[in-house]
């Protein structure tokens, strides 16, 4: 009943972002999203045999948002993650969510990157991967990163993305931390 509502509650937030229309901000602790989105997916990387490994800042501060939208995001990042390792072999099914605190532009910000070695991309693509439409997935809807990406400029943040050096990819977002 508690995912029935969370996924309602996520329906009403897309439509709200669709329609252009506000949303609520207030305090959110980061820490606690990404606590509340990992259960989530649990279930979905155990089927296919990935590790999650996680090393969360024990001092974020806290970001002004909608908690919901915020766990959209993390939600959509860490399942295409899983399913960027779901084909490569054994020893490379590994997700790791990592959040920092980091002090930019006068001010701290809250950073989480999602990373994993899966199939990653092709540095040519990465500018195209937070357009409407663009998919690398077979069967894919091209919506979720630029969803997301619209989400998080919503909260005057930043998303944006990189290619690993060995293999697969990390995704990185960042909140300006309330003052």
């Amino acid at each position: 009943m508690k995912d029935g509502d969370r996924a309602g509650a996520a329906i009403t937030r897309i439509r709200t972002l669709l329609a252009r229309s506000s949303v609520a901000h207030e305090p959110c602790d980061l820490t606690g999203v990404i606590q509340d989105v990992l259960p989530l997916v649990r279930s979905e990387l155990g089927r296919h045999g990935t590790v999650l490994h996680t090393s969360l800042a024990p001092d974020l501060p806290p970001v002004l948002g909608d908690r919901i939208q915020l766990q959209q995001v993390l939600l959509n990042l860490l399942l295409n993650a899983a399913e960027a390792v779901r084909e490569v072999p054994a020893e490379r099914r590994r997700l790791v969510v990592r959040s920092t605190l980091e002090q930019r532009e006068g001010g701290p910000w809250a950073v989480v990157a999602v990373e994993d070695a899966g199939v990653g991309f092709d540095e040519a693509e990465a500018p195209r991967l937070f357009e409407a439409f663009y998919t690398t997935k077979l069967g894919g809807l091209g919506m979720g990163l630029s969803i997301s990406r619209s989400i998080i400029d919503g909260h005057g943040g930043r998303l944006w993305a990189t290619a690993n050096a060995g293999h697969g990819a990390t995704f990185h977002l960042a909140l300006p931390g309330m003052r």
